[in-house]
């Protein structure tokens, strides 16, 4: 194990990207990944949704683009995370502004000393509550947050992706609480995707929209914000409180300090920025696997 976590963390360092954006107009902007080694973070869980540790490497198995990769390193140790927390603080959250910030708090709580996590809200705006710190102390400036504005949603979460980009962990993760219905971004829902993937970010988010919230307009919010989870191996969480809440952010924070880390040389070495699906498969029954979904591949066109 000592000479795959070796391996694993000479080739992380390796990892790299850069944003080409075009200050005109949105749609001109691109992002791609410029790196021969492919990196993903993966949560293995049993049917009842524990987390599954110690399986043994050789039972792992990538694909891209229905093509079996090599693995070249694998990481199974305990590591610490660096997450961004984004809260929701627009108009439609009114009701539950509260709920949110006890959400963060509980996250907060449960980080080991070496994990580190920021706290930004969005509305009209998006404003840094906390910077990165491995405290469970919440700042007080949390407290006095209000409900008001237009809804920033995908430029929050691609700030935060730019954010984890630069942190020096292998595991990173958005933690979303929102009802889901951006209505003032300037960047789409896939460019922000595409930057969280390319940050080796998972998304997790939690629907935060009102109970008595239309059936259709519900399916629409919470269909985004499976949408942000599902494509990086996140979790969306439908639960809106209680203890059912709190017993997910505790999954959540085990989740991340005890994933895999996996990482594989694509034989596909075109430039064409295209995108490549990513599939990750054990050799042992009954189990579900999370993951990133792809990448982007670097766009020869753009250097």
């Amino acid at each position: 194990m000592t000479k795959w976590f070796g391996f694993a963390l000479l080739l992380v360092f390796h990892l790299s990207f850069s944003v080409y954006l075009n200050a005109q107009t949105k749609d001109d902007e691109v992002i791609s990944v410029d790196s021969s080694i492919v990196v993903m973070n993966a949560a293995v869980t049993d049917a009842s949704g524990k987390g599954i540790r110690g399986i043994n490497p050789k039972l792992f198995h990538v694909f891209e683009d229905g093509q079996e990769q090599e693995i070249k390193s694998f990481d199974a140790e305990e590591t610490p995370f660096a997450a961004v927390i984004l809260l929701d603080t627009s108009g439609s959250m009114e009701t539950r502004v509260s709920l949110a910030r006890a959400a963060a708090i509980q996250f907060l709580d449960g980080m080991r000393p070496d994990d580190f996590t920021a706290i930004y809200k969005f509305d009209s705006r998006i404003e840094q509550l906390q910077d990165f710190s491995n405290s469970r102390d919440i700042t007080d400036h949390i407290f006095d947050i209000k409900a008001d504005g237009m809804t920033l949603l995908n430029d929050a979460v691609l700030k935060a992706a730019e954010l984890l980009s630069k942190r020096p962990e292998k595991r990173r993760a958005i933690i979303v609480l929102s009802d889901g219905a951006d209505t003032m971004s300037r960047a789409t829902a896939e460019k922000a995707l595409k930057a969280a993937l390319l940050a080796n970010a998972n998304i997790y988010t939690v629907d935060m929209s009102a109970l008595d919230t239309g059936g259709k307009e519900r399916m629409q919010t919470q269909g985004i914000l499976k949408n942000f989870a599902e494509k990086t191996g996140g979790r969306f969480v439908a639960t809106s409180g209680g203890p059912a809440m709190r017993n997910e952010f505790k999954r959540i924070v085990e989740e991340l300090g005890g994933q895999y880390t996996i990482a594989y040389q694509p034989t596909n070495t075109n430039k064409d920025g295209k995108w490549r699906a990513i599939e990750l498969r054990i050799s042992r029954p009954n189990l579900t696997i999370r993951t990133r979904k792809g990448y982007n591949a670097p766009n020869a066109k753009l250097r």
